[in-house]
């Protein structure tokens, strides 16, 4: 017992943690409901949030985020998969749509007016449409049944909706251990908070294919 308990024991921290930081990013949602345009981020945004098309694109970035942090993580969950493929697929399905029709384009309009100049820009575009790209690959693949394709994407894609957590993890610790301007580090972040991401999906990716082999 002891020792299944061992073995499972980084799991349940993971996992743990995954919804620890879900549950603050659902805090942070909060403070936007029912349709609040002077808290938080939006606050520096005061520029462009006079702009429908902005306030559209962002709500609707903001609001489904939290369905996705959930949504996504049952695509991972083993036990869940193997008992209820049926909730797999459909969770999968609902993920996929509002990733591709509602979370990504709000996010590249999001990504236009990011603050940090064309460094941050360039990288908020190219995680918006990675993510896109990635996770409609998943769902082509899904759909071909390569269902080992399918689920490289998925992972690609998840890491990327985890850069929501990253993000925010990665400028509390540049600002915490290093002395540098507010813009300088978001700069930083803003490719940091997916690239290392991606960079733990790709070494996942390539430890199942060699164990698999």
């Amino acid at each position: 017992m002891k020792i299944i308990l061992k073995n499972k024991l980084p799991k349940y921290i993971l996992w743990g943690s995954y919804f620890y930081f879900s549950f603050l990013l659902l805090l942070i949602t909060l403070q936007y409901i029912p349709y609040n345009t002077d808290v938080a981020f939006l606050r520096i945004k005061q520029d462009v949030v006079i702009h429908d098309y902005y306030k559209i694109a962002f709500f609707t970035h903001v609001y489904t985020s939290i369905f996705l942090m959930l949504l996504g993580a049952f695509q991972f969950i083993v036990s869940v998969n193997r008992k209820t493929r049926v909730f797999h697929k459909w969770s999968g399905r609902i993920y996929a749509i509002i990733i591709l029709f509602l979370s990504g384009p709000s996010g590249l309009i999001m990504a236009y007016h990011a603050n940090g100049g064309w460094i941050a820009k360039t990288a908020f575009i190219i995680l918006s449409l990675l993510w896109m790209y990635f996770t409609a690959l998943s769902v082509i693949y899904a759909m071909r049944n390569k269902l080992q394709e399918h689920k490289k994407f998925a992972i690609r894609g998840f890491a990327l909706t985890l850069s929501a957590i990253s993000l925010r993890l990665f400028k509390f610790l540049i600002v915490f251990l290093f002395d540098l301007q507010s813009m300088d580090a978001y700069r930083i972040v803003a490719w940091l908070g997916w690239t290392f991401n991606l960079i733990i999906a790709e070494y996942l990716i390539y430890r199942h294919h060699k164990k698999a082999n």
